[in-house]
């Protein structure tokens, strides 16, 4: 109550939300399997109020825990029990577009998709798309480091963004970067972007915008096994093309989207590939054509080009609806996220098939092929005693095989609570220790996202 009652003299009333039905939405973000009520939520409209907010907890030492949409999938926006939840969900404008410096300024709970939206108009589009983009706000997309099916050419969130505002836990305001492509003293735009709201809040968000390109095609391709897919991965990147967007699935999930959307995916295939190429309407023809010969090569068993704009974004309907195209799989599902090197995936593939046995829980696998991003897809049923505790192992061990060829823990949904205790997978005590030096630097009581 004596919170409360601090709070009403810095925000609306309207705007903070303390009873127990009022918090209870927000007990969880994407990843679900993990629920926690929080203290309080409370809705900010403008920057200082997010100042007088921060000032005041940093003074209490009360835990605050940032959240944008609430779509990440690594429990990155979970509450505690003693924390407050800032949600920035008002902070909803897009405030300036700016064609001559091909940028546009948005608050961070503009959608991810909003932006393209804002400026397609005019032939402009923002690259980076997770599957979440109708969702996922800006503001978490930085804090996350997201990525998305065209990070392969274009890059994840940290190759398009150019600025941004923050507030740090004593309530001091400051701007990283801007309008220009680099700024002199330390990158501290690259230190914040995938700090996962543990160094400070995002307020404001400075994004680069592309030229759509001339010409865009997509190719369906279907093989025989989850290696001649994957050794096609490597063909098509050691040939020197690198495509818009190159995506993988297997036999489970192929069957799954196809279900759900009907996007003509070669349902006899045991893996498929989505190739997308974009550039001069020459450049295209003669890299499809390229994609084409290394498929056969690879021993492809069908492949269909996109004859129109409507045919390629029905391809991808598959792949952006893979995630929800699970329910009808199973109960619940646990999504991971790791990264190897490319030439690794058919031997982790393998890996993932015996662990799946070992665990009796059935398992679909997509990846953001490209790049090496995996994101196994592993069933299982809450309702059933020792599921959940059976599937965490089981992506731990996903996830620690990725680390031992030579992976990461995460490519776009980051670390939050489900790959914490993994740390130390990846990170000797030196390395962790340089990371808690400059947490508490910047918030030295460790109130944020604690």
């Amino acid at each position: 109550e004596e919170i409360v009652s601090a709070l009403k003299k810095i925000i609306k009333s309207e705007n903070i939300l303390d009873h127990e039905d009022q918090v209870r939405p927000f007990e969880t973000d994407g990843l679900s399997a993990y629920k926690q009520k929080p203290l309080l939520v409370i809705f900010p409209e403008n920057t200082k109020e997010v100042s007088k907010i921060l000032a005041f907890c940093n003074r209490e030492r009360i835990k605050v825990v940032p959240r944008g949409a609430g779509t990440g999938l690594s429990g990155g926006a979970l509450p505690l029990a003693d924390s407050i939840l800032l949600c920035l969900g008002k902070f909803n404008k897009i405030l300036n577009i700016d064609y001559k410096n091909r940028c546009v300024v948005a608050q961070p709970g503009v959608t991810n998709l909003s932006i393209t939206q804002a400026v397609q108009d005019k032939g402009f589009y923002y690259a980076p798309d997770p599957s979440s983009q109708i969702a996922c706000s800006i503001g978490g997309n930085v804090a996350e480091n997201s990525g998305g099916v065209h990070s392969l050419k274009y890059g994840t969130t940290t190759n398009n963004i150019m600025g941004v505002e923050v507030v740090f836990m004593d309530g001091t305001i400051c701007t990283l970067g801007g309008k220009t492509y680099d700024s002199e003293g330390y990158d501290l735009l690259g230190l914040i972007t995938g700090s996962e709201g543990l160094l400070c809040v995002i307020t404001e968000v400075t994004v680069k915008i592309l030229k759509k390109p001339q010409t865009v095609k997509a190719a369906l391709i279907g093989f025989p096994t989850i290696e001649d897919g994957g050794n096609c991965v490597s063909d098509i990147i050691a040939s020197g093309i690198i495509p818009s967007g190159m995506e993988m699935m297997d036999k489970a999930l192929i069957h799954a989207t196809d279900n759900f959307v009907r996007a003509g995916y070669p349902r006899d295939a045991e893996s498929m590939l989505i190739v997308e190429i974009d550039g001069s309407e020459t450049e295209v023809e003669e890299l499809i054509e390229k994609v084409n010969s290394i498929a056969k090569k690879n021993k492809s068993t069908s492949i269909k080009i996109s004859k129109n704009e409507k045919q390629r974004l029905k391809f991808w309907a598959g792949r952006k609806a893979a995630f929800p195209a699970c329910g009808d799989m199973a109960p619940d599902y646990y999504c991971m996220d790791g990264t190897i090197p490319r030439r690794k995936l058919a031997e982790v593939l393998k890996y993932i098939g015996k662990l799946s046995k070992k665990y009796n829980l059935p398992v679909a696998n997509a990846f953001h092929a490209g790049d090496g991003n995996l994101h196994p897809l592993i069933m299982y049923d809450a309702n059933q005693k020792d599921s959940l505790e059976k599937t965490e192992m089981f992506g731990a061990d996903i996830l620690k095989y990725c680390v031992k060829l030579g992976g990461v823990l995460t490519g776009e949904h980051g670390v939050g609570v489900e790959k914490r205790e993994l740390m130390c997978e990846m990170f000797n005590n030196n390395d962790i220790q340089q990371q808690i030096k400059i947490k508490k630097v910047l918030d030295g009581s460790t109130l944020l996202n604690p």
